[in-house]
């Protein structure tokens, strides 16, 4: 492993090809909570930015530490993605089926389901971990540090777009929120 342009590079392209998951599900987010302020908008692309910053990392150290268990787990992974994705992504379509006509602005995604869907985004970061096998515990950090930074700044964009357009779509945001969670976790499924 070189510390060279073509590592940087590498590094960003992974970045951006890991954070589409994450950018969806954020324009999802803004469409849902379009009065969103900077300080929540930075914790929601913090927080999918953080799991891809972990993700490879823990790819990474089970090509080390337990690499035969852990091949057999991986055919699992694009079920676990649709599985967190159906589940937030329904829950987001019945709440807004049900609350269509409520003017309340309530945060759309809590603490509990901002974890799920940082798990559910990032689970395909687990294999950039096997990817970098051979670089060393230093280059394996700096490579998900550089995915995370890049993430955090996708997702940022994705939030700002989803708040453009939840004020225009007001009521139908949640609705529209939820479908676009449910196809992010077929699309994972399928795909992988």
């Amino acid at each position: 492993m070189d510390w060279n342009f073509l590592f940087f590079l590498n590094s960003i392209l992974f970045g951006v090809g890991l954070a589409m998951d994450a950018f969806s599900v954020s324009m999802a987010n803004g469409l849902n909570e379009p009065k969103m302020g900077s300080a929540r908008m930075c914790t929601i692309a913090g927080t999918f930015g953080a799991y891809q910053i972990i993700m490879p990392l823990v790819g990474w150290f089970c090509v080390h530490a337990i690499a035969e268990a852990f091949e057999s787990f991986q055919k699992f992974i694009p079920w676990i993605a649709l599985i967190l994705l159906l589940y937030i992504g329904g829950k987001m379509l019945i709440e807004g089926i049900k609350n269509k006509d409520s003017a309340e602005e309530k945060p759309a995604v809590g603490f509990g389901a901002l974890m799920v869907q940082g798990i559910a985004t990032s689970i395909d970061a687990l294999s950039v971990g096997f990817t970098i096998a051979e670089y060393t515990w230093l280059a394996a950090l700096v490579e998900a540090l550089i995915i995370g930074v890049v993430t955090f700044s996708i997702c940022m964009g994705g939030l700002a777009i989803g708040k453009k357009f939840g004020t225009k779509l007001a009521g139908k945001a949640s609705i529209l929120g939820g479908i676009i969670l449910i196809a992010i976790g077929f699309e994972i499924f399928f795909t992988a």
